[in-house]
């Protein structure tokens, strides 16, 4: 907990708050549908008790998965930052590698005939 300071508040990540009005909410939506969907019409009573229960599963299933989500945050390492990727120099080559001509004399260049240069023996 070396994100912690005295007289500091959390943040976000770190903070209860969150994830726990996440669960909450879930908990509300949950009950109210439950209670609508549950009682099978207008004739009938509202089934309170598969409402709280329904309430209760989902506070607890959406407060689960939150903290797992947040336990497995890891900040990612510096050298993915770096712009170090495949497509770097992609922004160079105009052709694209989809048949056209390209100002270097690259393998992929077409010959006045239509082909490419190195398949006249294919």
């Amino acid at each position: 907990m070396a994100d912690q300071h005295q007289g500091k508040p959390r943040n976000l990540r770190t903070s209860v708050k969150g994830p726990l009005m996440f669960s909450a909410f879930w908990a509300v939506v949950a009950f109210f549908a439950v209670v609508i969907f549950a009682s099978g019409g207008s004739a009938r009573a509202p089934r309170f008790d598969l409402a709280f229960t329904a309430a209760g599963i989902a506070f607890i299933v959406t407060l689960v998965i939150a903290a797992m989500l947040s336990m497995s945050y890891k900040e990612n390492a510096e050298h993915l930052g770096k712009g170090s990727g495949v497509n770097l120099s992609s922004a160079k080559n105009t052709s694209h590698g989809f048949g056209g001509t390209s100002a270097s004399g690259s393998p992929g260049q077409q010959d006045h005939d239509g082909g490419t240069e190195g398949s006249a023996g294919r």
